[in-house]
């Protein structure tokens, strides 16, 4: 039995303890989702090989779910920029064939692509939804129906939690005060939906907080939830530098997981009170890695893919760690499955439901050895002529493979105003994301990294993050689990590059990936290019 401590985001599939069940035998789904919570919780602490930031945040509510059921240790997003992970998660397709799904920027829903949550509704299930399921995008959260479902008439200022918080202490409040005035939004919009939905049927909720999003109040880790930056030290990946500025600045970014594990203990109260604990599976996760950090957010490797995916409940044995290679995709026909539903035509995820029902720990399912990633376009003219940064990525136990299809394009985009004697300011680098390198989210660490970008000591972190990289990129991840070595020109290893390339270029083919089965292909020219310069 492992003992599971406190920690910050991912993804966290909870059925609850119990067998009672309703008519028809359909559980509730609570579906509680952030924006770039990666893979950050106390339950993965016992986990990690080494001291993490995991064994310095607390998530006392996550925790209690992992606690009883399953925890998976290798979930990862199909692609890490909100909108396109959205449009595969909704749909259960590889993000590549979700239209212009596929994009940030300039997004539009493709109606003919069926999504799990309004197929949920047709077979009998009542929806509602809290802030945010799929955008930037139009129409904004189409896939569960835009508006029509929303219970948020108590507020969204939890999804500014950082903000309001430090605005209301300066008018007097306590930390206490504040933080209570924001649960109790959480707690009214949930608690809407509970009384206005039919009691005889069961229900699919969404709640989308946007907190862990940036940006976030400067040392409010500290000020609010009482994380100290120097228990960090050590603790943070080779390609983050160990410095006070970098560690205030992720110190941050674990105050406003903890912020999300307040919400998360605030909906599995409302559903125990409401006697539906029981019988509703919560599913807590989150879109993608980091923002704003080195290697995180729009980057193919671990720090920017890794997700949490914890699972308890009635027929799920636990507790149990779960070593399969999971994608995110795979939760829309999880769902579909546990709600009775058939799954449609075009499915590119394939149901856990077998994984969580089996009381094996380890491998369980020996077909899920590896994890297909990838990513096209994030800001929409973070490069000239709008253009992408197409990647595709191998994921294995061992090892992890990525090829940059365009190698001689600025992976974060173009530097904008930075040279080699000129940058942008320290405060339009923290609170403007198109200052310079757009596709890296505006922040302190940000802000570091450039203007330390001619430091003999820290250049490589600078290049790190922001030169440009080869066509391909190899990483043993038993030697080096930071990922930064690359060995793709390693001669040693060039078997296993020919192999992975050809693995992930089957994979690619069979699935219809625009980038290597059209000629001509579409991510590069319009609509995927239309969005244009943006308005000053």
């Amino acid at each position: 039995m492992h003992t599971f401590r406190t920690g910050v985001v991912v993804a966290i599939l909870l059925l609850s303890g119990g067998e009672r069940a309703r008519a028809a035998d359909k559980p509730n789904i609570v579906f509680c989702f952030a924006d770039d919570w990666g893979r950050y919780a106390s339950c993965y602490a016992a986990l990690d090989a080494k001291p993490t930031a995991n064994s310095v945040i607390k998530t006392p509510n996550v925790d209690t779910v992992a606690g009883r059921g399953v925890v998976f240790r290798n979930a990862f997003v199909p692609a890490p920029s909100c909108t396109p992970c959205r449009s595969s998660l909704l749909s259960g397709r590889y993000f590549f064939n979700t239209g212009r799904g596929a994009i940030l920027n300039g997004a539009v829903w493709d109606e003919t692509i069926p999504a799990f949550p309004l197929l949920l509704r047709d077979s009998g299930y009542d929806l509602g939804k809290t802030g945010k399921v799929w955008s930037p995008g139009t129409p904004a959260d189409a896939p569960i129906g835009k508006q029509q479902y929303a219970y948020q008439k108590s507020g969204l200022g939890f999804s500014n939690f950082s903000e309001v918080v430090t605005t209301a202490m300066k008018g007097g409040k306590t930390v206490a005060q504040a933080r209570a005035d924001l649960l109790a939004q959480v707690d009214g919009n949930f608690g809407s939906f509970l009384t206005a939905r039919d009691a005889k049927k069961p229900f699919f909720f969404w709640f989308g907080p946007t907190n862990v999003h940036r940006k976030w109040v400067k040392g409010s880790g500290k000020a609010l939830w009482g994380i100290d930056p120097d228990a960090l030290k050590g603790k943070l990946p080779k390609f983050l530098p160990d410095v006070p500025e970098v560690r205030e600045d992720f110190a941050d970014y674990l105050g406003e997981a903890q912020a999300y594990d307040a919400f998360i203990g605030v909906l599995l109260k409302r559903l125990k009170d409401a006697g539906e604990l029981d019988n509703t599976i919560v599913v807590i996760s989150g879109d993608h890695g980091a923002p704003g950090f080195p290697g995180g957010k729009c980057n193919l490797y671990d720090f920017g893919t890794g997700v949490a995916l914890v699972a308890a409940g009635p027929g799920v044995p636990g507790p149990r760690v779960v070593d399969d290679l999971v994608n995110l995709m795979d939760l829309g026909p999880t769902f579909l499955e546990i709600g009775g539903v058939k799954p449609p035509p075009g499915l590119n995820g394939k149901s856990l439901w077998p994984v969580l029902a089996s009381k094996q720990a380890g491998q369980v399912d020996p077909d899920r050895t590896r994890v297909v990633t990838g990513r096209e376009r994030h800001v929409g003219d973070a490069r000239e002529g709008n253009k992408p940064y197409p990647q595709r990525a191998l994921r294995t136990p061992e090892f992890l493979y990525v090829r940059n299809f365009e190698p001689d394009r600025y992976p974060l985009g173009d530097p904008k105003g930075l040279t080699a004697d000129r940058a942008p300011t320290a405060s339009e680098l923290e609170n403007n994301t198109y200052a310079a390198f757009p596709d890296m989210d505006a922040s302190p660490t940000k802000a570091w990294l450039i203007a330390h970008r001619n430091d003999k000591e820290w250049k490589w972190h600078f290049d790190y993050a922001f030169a440009k990289r080869p066509a391909e990129e190899l990483y043993d991840l038993k030697a080096d689990p930071d990922q930064v070595k690359n060995l793709a020109g390693d001669k040693s290893h060039d078997a296993t590059r020919k192999k992975l390339a050809a693995q992930l270029t089957k994979i690619l083919t069979d699935a219809g990936d625009p980038r290597l089965v059209e000629q001509d292909c579409r991510f590069e020219k319009s609509p995927f290019t239309d969005f244009g310069p943006r308005k000053k």
